[in-house]
């Protein structure tokens, strides 16, 4: 679903980090920020930061408590399997 660099946009974002500031802890561009952003809004079908980290709450790319490692990555499934 999203790559390990996206993950970590949506990460920063729902910590409320400006894109000058993911840009500056991710060692990248805030351009290339944009560019992850957008992809990460694209691949949620979202249209904002506050429904991209809902959304990746939801299809637990991202923990719900401390917005950290429970991602799901590039092709994993989101189905249960209980």
């Amino acid at each position: 679903m999203l790559t390990l660099r996206e993950a970590d946009v949506v990460r920063l974002l729902a910590r409320g980090c400006s894109y000058a500031e993911i840009a500056r802890q991710l060692g990248i561009s805030a351009h290339t920020v944009a560019s992850h952003v957008k992809n990460t809004y694209r691949k949620l079908d979202v249209h904002c930061a506050a429904a991209a980290v809902m959304r990746a709450i939801e299809l637990r790319v991202l923990a719900a408590g401390g917005l950290g490692d429970g991602r799901m990555l590039h092709g994993e499934s989101m189905g249960n399997s209980d």
